[in-house]
Formats: structure tokens, C-alpha cells, sequence
């Protein structure tokens, strides 16, 4: 896949550098809110991205002034209006949302501004969040008599714990950034989100791409209560890093003195 063969994923861009692939929501004239296609095509193309050799991080964030909207809600008298759309409409924003968490790279969310509804779950699933000073964050579904689904509100407890969780679903209110990083909502603000973001990229990408994709299966299978979270496989996990050649390079390169150039195998 090359950033010029996009068509798959409507309405989303891609740029890699440096090891770092920055996928951006391309919709600002709607405040980047995503149709059922693209919840579909970012999931897709974090999938595609995850296989990639040349990315070692990979990035979200939203073209113009806004993060994402959330869903398009426009759209919702035509693909979401009787209880079999809601199954098939859902199982896409979860099928999005799980891609983003099982990507077995570092993930981040950057945050350039409005960030509201599914928007939030997206981010939530990433493994960390920068925003900037004006970003808005808000899960509004009390006031369209919308359930979060078992994942997504998963995710928003695991953050923000049981108090803070039920004060951004029973009240829909706007949280700035400063607020966010207090209950643990976002993890850093930066006036250039994207900068933060490169900066972060920079030391992730530097560092043994299976130390950290072990690391992130094991946490996030505490965190899930996955049952095939055994110590049979996490063993496995270690016995990769073990033999591979990064573990060579990483103890020569201790020896010598020197920066390790890992290439994760």
C-alpha cells in the first residue's frame, strides 16, 4: 500500500515519515464526523498499517480545525434507523475501535481540536492521547438516547475510573484538555499536538518494536480479562523476543557502546 493507492479508505489520508505513519481524517467541512465507509476503511487501514515494515508508530489526527465529530449523524435515517442497522452499525465502530487497540505498534491519538462521541472512543482505543489546549472532548449519547457499547465504555472506565465515567455519559458536558488530562482522559497537552506527537514517535520507533508489541499484548490483555491471556502464551512472547536477532543487536550494541538498531526479528 502506498499513500498514493488511498481509494480503499474514503476520506482519509496518509503520510509516513521517519517511521511514524500519520493517517488523517480528511471530512473537515463536516468536522472530520465519519461515515459508516470510513469507520469500515480507518479500521482496514490500521490493519494495513500494522503490516507495514517501514512503520514502527502510527498516528490519528484530523484535517483542519477539528479532530473528528464523531459519527455522521446525517447519515443515521438511512443506516442506522431500526434495530438490525443498529447491530450491523455498531459492530463496525467496535470493529474500528478493536483494530486500533490490536494494532501490535504504539498508537497515538493527536488530538488537534473537536473530539466528540465516537470520536473519543477512537482515541480511547489508541494507546496514547495528546491534545491541544482548545480541544473539546465529549460523549453526548444521553442526549440521543444512545447506549456506549460494552467496549467503548470498557475503555472510558479503564482512563477516567467509575465517577468520572458516569459524569461524561449521564451528562454529555464538554471537557476542555486541562480537564481531560486531570481524570486521566488524555495524557499530555501541547500547543503543536503533531510535534508532541513526532517527538513521542521518535523514541518508540528507536526502541525494540518486540519488547513493545509484547508488552502491549500482555497489557491489554490483562486489561480486556482476555482468557487466552495464559502463561503459556506470554511465554511465547518472550521466548520471540529472546531469540531474536534484536536481542543480539540490543547486547552487542550494550557492549560496543552504542545506539541498537532494531529491526524487529
Amino acid at each position: 500500500m502506498s499513500e498514493t493507492s488511498m481509494q480503499a479508505y474514503p476520506d482519509l489520508g496518509l503520510h509516513v515519515e521517519n517511521g511514524l505513519a500519520i493517517v488523517s481524517i480528511e471530512r473537515p467541512g463536516k468536522r472530520n464526523a465519519l461515515t459508516l465507509a470510513m469507520w469500515r476503511g480507518l479500521g482496514a487501514l490500521m490493519q494495513a498499517l500494522d503490516a507495514r515494515e517501514d512503520v514502527r508508530v502510527i498516528a490519528l489526527t484530523g484535517r483542519g480545525a477539528s479532530f473528528c465529530a464523531g459519527a455522521d449523524i446525517t447519515e443515521f435515517a438511512t443506516v442506522r434507523s431500526n434495530p438490525g442497522q443498529v447491530v450491523v452499525y455498531e459492530a463496525a465502530v467496535d470493529g474500528c475501535c478493536d483494530a486500533i487497540e490490536n494494532v501490535s505498534k504504539p498508537t497515538i491519538a493527536a488530538i488537534n481540536g473537536f473530539c466528540m462521541g465516537g470520536a473519543v472512543n477512537i482515541a480511547m482505543a489508541f494507546d496514547f492521547r495528546y491534545a491541544v489546549p482548545e480541544a473539546q472532548l465529549s460523549i453526548p449519547a444521553a442526549r440521543l438516547s444512545i447506549v456506549y457499547g460494552l467496549k467503548g465504555t470498557r475503555r472510558l472506565f479503564e482512563l477516567v475510573g467509575i465517577s468520572n465515567a458516569k459524569r461524561i455519559l449521564f451528562t454529555g458536558e464538554r471537557l476542555d484538555s486541562a480537564e481531560g488530562y486531570r481524570i486521566g482522559l488524555v495524557d499530555d497537552v501541547a500547543d503543536d499536538v503533531l510535534a508532541r506527537t513526532r517527538a513521542a514517535a521518535a523514541v518508540l520507533a528507536d526502541n525494540a518494536p518486540l519488547s513493545i508489541s509484547g508488552a502491549k499484548a500482555i497489557l491489554n490483555g490483562l486489561a480486556n480479562g482476555d482468557p487466552n491471556l495464559t502463561e503459556h502464551t506470554v511465554q511465547a512472547l518472550v521466548d520471540r523476543a529472546a531469540l531474536s536477532e534484536d536481542y543480539a543487536e540490543g547486547r552487542q550494541a550494550f557492549g560496543e557502546k552504542r545506539r541498537p538498531v532494531f529491526r524487529g526479528r
